[in-house]
């Protein structure tokens, strides 16, 4: 970061996870992920059991979960384009969560409930409540589009809406969302918007109303190259600006060496919107991730 905040460099294990899934008997299936990597100890992230006896229109879901809310939240970390998820879903996403959850999917739309126990709230005040439903009124082999609507009520009087855009056209794919929250008389707000190019002509994967990792078409891999813009409040710690209003960029590119290895760089950059602020950051970060 630049000012008045010190340099650093940094090389660790930013995720290393291990899990078991399955079924139990009949139509009961559980999850159970703990992330072993640098600073973590095992902590547990993922730990329920869902019922699937009705069907594709309806699961039940109970533990410890990820409350979905947005887009680019509910995207697995190992699938998303940048190596980092934006500060804007960083500011608005509910993350994991000990939660009862009802989803599914309908036709073309897919949705979620969740009540939730929100740990970042005071204990007399954590109860939660979030609903998402996606819908894609357009999918081929060349084209999807994908139309999303969020709402969260958490707790300690906050409550946001959001909404997403996002689509595949060939080899080129684009992604945005907006959110509003308001926490206690206190309006907040922020956007991002982002394009990439897979130049070897591969298309990204899309699955249960979300995005998955690209799949190279080739031995020799698939590369790509993005950029993201970021305009408003939200939780800009990577780029050392913290959580404040502020407009960041990021541009990056990625090798898919096969469906499991990857290979990534990216470089951001940020200001304060502050008035009366002169805060700057920016970052270089790379990333060889493993994935089985």
């Amino acid at each position: 970061a630049l000012n008045d905040v010190t340099d650093e460099d940094d090389l660790n294990i930013r995720r290393a996870r291990i899990f078991a899934k399955g079924k139990v008997a009949g139509d009961w299936s559980y999850k159970a992920q703990f992330n072993i990597g640098e600073g973590n100890g095992g902590t547990p992230e993922d730990l329920y059991i869902t019922y699937g006896g009705w069907g594709k229109a309806a699961k039940l879901s109970v533990g410890k979960q990820r409350v979905v809310f947005g887009l680019e939240d509910l995207t697995s970390s190992n699938d998303i384009t940048a190596l980092e998820r934006s500060g804007i879903t960083e500011q608005y996403g509910v993350a994991r969560q000990d939660s009862i959850r009802l989803h599914g999917e309908v036709g073309s739309a897919y949705y979620s409930i969740s009540a939730y126990e929100d740990s970042a709230a005071p204990a007399d005040d954590d109860f939660g409540l979030s609903a998402r439903v996606a819908y894609v009124p357009v999918k081929s082999d060349d084209m999807l589009i994908h139309l999303g609507l969020g709402y969260t009520e958490r707790g300690g009087d906050r409550n946001a809406t959001g909404i997403e855009f996002a689509g595949n056209f060939g080899s080129f794919h684009v992604q945005s969302e907006f959110f509003e929250e308001e926490q206690a008389g206190v309006d907040r707000d922020g956007y991002y918007v982002q394009a990439g190019w897979i130049m070897t002509g591969e298309t990204r994967p899309y699955k249960d109303g979300k995005f998955k990792r690209v799949k190279p078409n080739s031995d020799s891999g698939a590369w790509e190259l993005f950029a993201r813009l970021e305009e408003g409040d939200g939780n800009h710690g990577d780029i050392e600006l913290g959580s404040v209003d502020a407009s960041a960029y990021t541009v990056g590119v990625n090798w898919y060496a096969n469906s499991n290895v990857r290979f990534g760089a990216n470089y951001s950059e940020g200001e304060s919107n502050v008035p009366g602020s002169d805060d700057e950051g920016e970052e270089f970060r790379v990333r060889l991730q493993l994935t089985f």
